[in-house]
């Protein structure tokens, strides 16, 4: 792992989710940027001595070089610091697993994507909703053609916890998520609307062709966007919208998508996650549970507890998991994976950091419709 050590969030989050399904083992880190503050968390979470480095470089240089060295690196940075650690072990010849978005440019995104064909690694974007089974079961009903012609996709991402600048308190999370420097030039819209953009995209099989953009900045000093909103035209004729803000007060973690199509409409929320509501046009509502009557396949085979038994966050993250470790196997077989495998890749990694440079400009440019190129 690089990232996540000492009063970070989401690397714990990964060491969770990697360890649900038993399929990988922490053996090394870089932990921080500072080399005492990296080493004293590898200390903390039972890492040798010999495998806490102090650096990245020094981390990819050395694993590769060892016999029993790491197979894949999990990137759980802040933002600015995924394309050069990422680039770096890839040269190494280590699989790379990187939290989103997946760089901070388009430009530096396009050069991964052409590091991956050249080096034949598998690369995995830890877009973590498209690992819960109702999503599944949603991506596998509109593929079937359940919803006929898709029409409509209104994707949320709600939350409230940046509505007062939090962060010049000290808040580490805030800071940096804030921070141009190490965000990019999208806060919120890098932060979480990406994860609803994603989620639409996965989804529908639906490729973006143009959006309208207004990104807002409502607390007073703060560097980047906390609210975002979104038109998006399709490619086919499908229109929607996309709503994400981080200062909405009264939403924890209001992700939500509608879609709706010829034959009939899909709701999902990420807050009742094992819920998934059908509604075939002029018949009643219909509520699809996980592992309940009328899950499919494709949801089944990622649901680990029985109906009625919760899953969500952690479980959502520990597919992606379990599916980057069918595709590093694979890989190392000289085999294709599974069909059925699933998960976000580098290029969708491409797709969001063209989405959220495209919103930028749009709503730099006062809200005039951008092509995704």
């Amino acid at each position: 792992m690089v990232g996540g050590g000492q009063g970070a969030f989401i690397g714990a989050v990964h060491r969770m989710a990697a360890r649900i399904d038993d399929q990988f083992e922490l053996m090394a880190g870089a932990l921080a940027s500072d080399p005492v503050r990296a080493k004293a968390s590898a200390k903390e979470l039972g890492i040798a001595d010999d495998r806490a480095y102090g650096s990245f470089e020094e981390m990819a240089k050395a694993e590769a070089a060892r016999a029993d060295g790491i197979e894949a690196v999990s990137i759980v940075t802040p933002n600015h610091m995924h394309g050069p650690v990422a680039r770096e072990f890839l040269e190494a010849g280590i699989h790379v697993i990187c939290d989103k978005p997946l760089t901070t440019t388009v430009a530096e995104a396009e050069e991964l994507v052409e590091l991956v064909k050249t080096t034949g690694k598998v690369f995995v974007v830890t877009h973590n909703y498209t690992g819960y089974p109702m999503v599944r079961q949603a991506r596998a009903m509109i593929a079937n053609g359940d919803l006929g012609e898709i029409r409509l996709v209104r994707a949320e991402y709600l939350q409230d916890w940046l509505t007062e600048r939090l962060e010049t308190s000290g808040h580490k999370q805030a800071a940096w998520r804030t921070d141009p420097s190490r965000s990019g030039a999208g806060g919120c819209i890098g932060d979480i609307g990406t994860h609803a953009y994603n989620l639409a995209c996965f989804v529908t099989g639906l490729e973006l062709d143009e959006l309208l953009a207004q990104l807002s900045t409502f607390v007073g000093g703060r560097r980047l966007d906390d609210d975002v909103q979104i038109l998006l035209k399709w490619k086919g004729g499908a229109k929607g919208m996309l709503w994400a803000s981080q200062v909405a007060v009264g939403n924890e973690n209001g992700l939500t998508l509608r879609v709706y199509g010829t034959k009939g409409g899909l709701e999902w929320a990420q807050e009742n996650p094992n819920y998934l509501w059908f509604t075939p046009y002029g018949q009643p509502k219909q509520l699809l549970t996980r592992g309940g009557a009328g899950a499919l396949g494709d949801a089944a085979r990622v649901t680990r507890v029985p109906s009625g038994h919760p899953e969500g966050y952690l479980e959502g993250f520990a597919t992606i998991y379990a599916e980057a470790a069918r595709a590093i196997r694979a890989r190392q077989a000289g085999k294709a994976p599974d069909p059925a495998v699933i998960f976000p890749t580098i290029e969708d990694g491409l797709a969001g950091v063209k989405f959220i440079e495209a919103a930028v400009s749009s709503s730099a440019s006062n809200g005039t419709w951008v092509q995704i190129t």
